[in-house]
């Protein structure tokens, strides 16, 4: 009995020191809380698996206690089991592998490949659909069986070819009539002249017997050296042989070869007066394009019936001029050879083409005193052909010379000069004008800053009384009226 009771007493005091040893422990860490449920969760399990120890209380008496126990350390050791797995869950650390392992959920993308293969695949797949199909054209080896598919370049290759044959045949052409016909009129051009052929680059004077080449059709001669006239130009203009679009136009327009001679003549070697004969189509075009012809010419009426020259018009000055210098040999000349002579132009007042009116021009152009004739080349080239109308050129000249003007007619040429004069002065007079207006001003202003430079006020006040007066003269004079009073 007493074995009993002492047994009861060493078996509470070891249950009532456990609480205090917890409450210690509990105080000292703040963990002790989940230690504690460790350390029932390992009881209970062990108590679950081994049964009841020996050494033990009795069952029947902590038989309820014990299950309380064990149900609470149940239903906690399965809370602290979720929040264990959850803390595990949140301590993974993510692998590179996972880390797109989102896409592969079908219920969020749908639709998306699963693996980066099939993303490949799939791009590749667009690829190839957004590209178009490229088909390679069948290209013969050899084009030598197909130049029929060539025939543009072809054609364009042989008008290229044309263009430069005749390029080249043109060029040999014009520049074998241009020697055809200074040998052909040397030895006369040598006895009518000194210097036959001058360019003006040497410094001897000699003649060097060739034409100046201006461009591929127009060719110069330069003569000099005789009585009553200053020098004589030759100049052929031909047709433009090189330039085959040329030709083709000349086809349905056609044009001729021509040779233009220009003589200045001396100043007092020739009157004052200006005579044009040439025929009816040139004749028209020259009155209206030459300044010295539509200032001082008129057309004479019924001039082939006249002088025998049908085909021609006459455009004369004097009457007495046109009538010394259409003489029997030159009436002849025209008659003969119509078909070479354009034109056969003399004047004192030549200037070249009509000029527009330009109000700011103060002078009137430069004048000539010329003798200018135009003719054309025959179509076979015969050089012998043209060589009287050189000839008839050289007549001219003398002509001209020896032919002086009567009283009347050179009252009336004087007459004619003095109305053109007068009419030059009305049209540039309100420029003249503003010209010397101009002129006083800038001629005032140069004094002014004269004066002003100098350190003398006697002399800047006796300039500006000077001015002050011819100002005050300027002034327009009002009349005084005096009212006398009723």
């Amino acid at each position: 009995m007493r074995l009993h009771i002492a047994f009861l007493v060493a078996a509470s005091l070891c249950l009532l020191q456990k609480p205090f040893a917890a409450a210690e422990n509990f105080e000292e860490n703040d963990f002790a809380e989940f230690e504690d449920f460790d350390e029932d969760e390992f009881i209970v399990g062990n108590t679950a698996s081994d049964g009841q120890q020996p050494g033990s209380v009795d069952s029947n008496s902590n038989s309820g206690k014990a299950n309380i126990n064990a149900n609470t350390a149940q239903d906690n050791d399965n809370d602290f089991a979720e929040i264990d797995d959850n803390d595990e869950d949140e301590a993974v650390v993510e692998d590179e592998e996972n880390e797109f392992e989102h896409f592969q959920d079908e219920e969020e993308f749908e639709g998306f490949p699963a693996t980066m293969g099939d993303q490949d695949e799939v791009k590749l797949a667009d690829t190839k659909k957004s590209e178009p199909k490229l088909t390679m054209a069948k290209v013969p080896m050899h084009f030598r069986t197909h130049w029929d598919s060539y025939w543009l370049e072809m054609l364009m290759l042989a008008g290229l070819l044309a263009y430069f044959a005749n390029y080249l045949y043109g060029n040999k052409k014009n520049s074998t009539i241009a020697s055809l016909w200074l040998s052909t009129h040397k030895s006369l051009l040598e006895d009518n002249f000194v210097l036959v052929g001058d360019d003006g680059k040497k410094e001897t004077e000699a003649s060097t017997f060739s034409f100046i080449k201006e461009s591929e059709s127009i060719y110069t001669l330069w003569c000099s050296g005789r009585t009553c006239c200053e020098g004589m130009l030759v100049e052929l203009k031909m047709i433009k042989r090189q330039d085959l679009v040329s030709l083709i136009a000349g086809i349905m327009k056609p044009v001729h070869d021509q040779l233009h001679i220009k003589v200045e003549m001396s100043p007092d070697s020739m009157d004052n007066f200006v005579f044009c004969v040439a025929n009816k189509k040139q004749a028209t075009k020259m009155f209206k394009e030459m300044n010295d012809l539509s200032k001082f010419c008129t057309l004479v009426n019924k001039a082939d019936e006249k002088y025998n020259m049908p085909g021609y018009s006459l455009l004369s000055e004097v009457a007495e001029a046109s009538s010394s210098l259409l003489d029997s040999r030159l009436i002849a000349a025209l008659n003969k050879y119509s078909h070479l002579i354009e034109y056969i132009h003399v004047s004192d007042q030549f200037s070249g083409p009509v000029q527009q009116d330009d109000p700011n021009t103060l002078k009137q152009p430069e004048v000539k005193r010329i003798l200018h004739c135009g003719f054309n080349m025959p179509a076979k080239i015969d050089m012998e052909e043209m060589k009287p109308l050189l000839i008839l050129v050289l007549y001219l000249m003398e002509r001209i010379k020896r032919f002086r003007l009567s009283k009347e007619g050179k009252s009336k040429s004087d007459k004619n000069r003095a109305r053109v004069e007068e009419e030059f002065m009305k049209n540039t007079h309100a420029a003249r004008a503003e010209a010397a207006a101009q002129r006083r001003e800038e001629k005032r202003k140069a004094e002014k800053e004269k004066v002003l430079a100098i350190d003398d006020p006697d002399k800047q006040r006796r300039w500006e009384e000077k001015e002050r007066k011819r100002l005050e003269k300027k002034r327009p004079k009002m009349k005084q009226l005096s009212i006398k009073a009723l």
